[in-house]
């Protein structure tokens, strides 16, 4: 085992799936590389936790690098509207928040998606790219977007929905 991984750590060092600096995802994990040593590679999770993976691990299993070639990395947001709601003014408040913010780059362009038609909502994506490499982090600059979108939602009138549900009552109700 201990070859194993020797020898695996030789062949990330010289392959370069994977270097310092590139955020990872393994199964639930997630985190940046900060060492690639013989045996083992340091990672450390965005909570702030160092993990040691064996190599032999990193190259016998599905690992995500989302910055293999580039910080650039697209990700999404998604939120609910009550029936009722202006689509179009809903497309149109979602890609201003997006244009507002200084972290989202302009290309490739971000896209609003009418994604579908919920049990107690009207459902929409938001698709945008980031640089990863600037100040703020991926979960922040989610949780920036959420705060504006919902600012904007309540100045224009238009509700995030909550789930809903009616009951009808057939029959006599008796009181005694």
């Amino acid at each position: 085992n201990i070859i194993n991984n020797f020898i695996s750590g030789w062949i990330l060092m010289w392959e370069r799936p994977i270097k310092i600096g590139d955020l990872l995802e393994m199964g639930e994990l997630r985190g940046k590389v900060e060492a690639i040593n013989t045996r083992s590679t340091r990672i450390r999770r965005l909570d702030g936790v160092h993990m040691l993976i064996p190599n032999s691990y990193l190259l016998e299993n599905i690992v995500t690098n989302w910055t293999h070639r580039d910080q650039t990395i697209r990700t999404s947001i998604t939120v609910g509207v009550a029936y009722g709601s202006d689509v179009q003014l809903v497309t149109a408040l979602m890609e201003q928040a997006a244009d507002e913010h200084k972290c989202i780059l302009q290309e490739p362009e971000r896209s609003v998606l009418f994604e579908d038609f919920g049990d107690s909502a009207l459902v929409f994506e938001m698709l945008f790219w980031i640089n990863l490499s600037g100040e703020r982090g991926l979960r922040a600059i989610r949780s920036d977007l959420r705060y504006k979108i919902d600012h904007l939602f309540r100045d224009n009138g238009v509700t995030i929905s909550f789930p809903q549900r009616d009951l009808h009552l057939d029959g006599v109700i008796s009181i005694k």
